[in-house]
């Protein structure tokens, strides 16, 4: 019981590092992720972070990409969407 309310905190607080996850469905998968572990074991658990530590990894890679991509923007010119003021 005590682990499960440790990863729901765990999951709440890490779902405001991600877009479109709010920190009620960060809890609950905090406290479904620590039932899951209990589950797959040591050798599971392994997998399981070597798999999110590539998915981190390509995921940066992508970013890094897509910023190298889009072109500097201009000194003393106006961000897209921003009121003029007058």
């Amino acid at each position: 019981m005590i682990g499960k309310m440790i990863g729901a905190y765990a999951g709440e607080r890490a779902a405001r590092h991600v877009d479109g996850l709010n920190g009620t469905a960060g809890a609950l998968l905090g406290a479904g992720g620590v039932a899951a572990l209990k589950k797959i074991g040591p050798f599971g658990l392994l997998a399981a972070l070597a798999g999110g530590y590539a998915l981190k990894r390509r995921l940066d890679h992508n970013r890094q990409e897509r910023d190298e991509e889009m072109p500097a923007p201009k000194a003393g010119s106006r961000r897209a969407g921003a009121k003029s003021r007058k």
